[in-house]
């Protein structure tokens, strides 16, 4: 599956994380560090299943609530629009 970002969505990194905006409500939204890293894979075309490994070993700790995690963080880029399938 491809991602790609709305066309009226513009990205700013910003320290570990990112801000969003969207210019068609003036929404922002601010990216954690994964949440960040997340987006940035997707949009570069790496598949789910890929980040979601990145992740597993990036932290061990958490390798239980990753997919669910990535899963949540694209689900909401989309539901808010600023992500398209």
């Amino acid at each position: 599956m491809t991602f790609a970002l709305s066309p009226d969505v513009s990205i700013t990194d910003v320290g570990d994380g990112m801000v969003l905006l969207d210019e068609r409500g003036g929404r922002y939204f601010q990216l954690n560090e994964t949440g960040a890293l997340v987006l940035r894979r997707v949009l570069a075309g790496v598949a789910v299943d890929a980040v979601v490994a990145e992740l597993r070993d990036r932290h061990p700790d958490a390798a239980g609530r990753v997919a669910d995690d990535v899963s949540g963080i694209i689900d909401s880029l989309c539901a808010a629009e600023v992500v398209v399938r």
